[in-house]
């Protein structure tokens, strides 16, 4: 009995070593905010941030948290429009774009063109695609392979993250 208790030790040990390795030396380079049009560099320090958007927003996009599934009133927009960055407005999405995931979040299955950045990220040990808005960097949510034809992604976005404006 204290043998396998000793060799699932070991293995728990060898296995978070592994994976700190993996984290280390594999994962992407972390994202920056790109320029703004005519601006070198689109940045804004924490109080400014802080100001500009609400704390649950704040969390999302400056911090890389995750909003409680099915509290975002995005998650049931149908209308036409274009979803964009709560943080700086870039557009990301398409509404033609989203379907229901039945996650709770606002899902995609294709972004607009160089609207986005991507990272490898192992918060939760296994590896997942973290995916930042390419303007200001803000943390949008994470993009898996298990999404509709014709791309086969679902990019699950925290709804507070986006804020939407309807086709005129």
């Amino acid at each position: 009995m204290n043998r396998n208790i000793l060799l699932s030790s070991r293995r728990s040990f060898l296995m978070g070593i592994w994976t700190v390795f993996l984290g280390r030396f594999l994962s992407s380079q972390k994202v920056f905010a790109a320029s703004v049009d005519g601006e070198s560099s689109f940045s804004l320090g924490k109080e400014e941030w802080k100001k500009r958007l609400s704390p649950e927003a704040y969390n999302v996009l400056r911090k890389e948290g995750t909003e409680r599934p099915f509290s975002s009133e995005l998650n049931n927009e149908k209308r036409q429009g274009i979803f964009a960055c709560a943080g700086c407005d870039q557009p990301l999405f398409d509404s033609s774009k989203k379907f229901d995931s039945g996650t709770g979040w606002p899902s995609f299955w294709e972004a607009l063109p160089n609207s986005i950045e991507t990272k490898t990220d192992f918060k939760l040990i296994v590896p997942r695609t973290e995916y930042h808005c390419k303007k200001c960097g803000g943390h949008q949510g994470h993009v898996f392979n298990d999404g509709p034809r014709p791309t086969g992604k679902r990019y699950c976005n925290n709804g507070v993250a986006l804020v939407f404006h309807p086709a005129s």
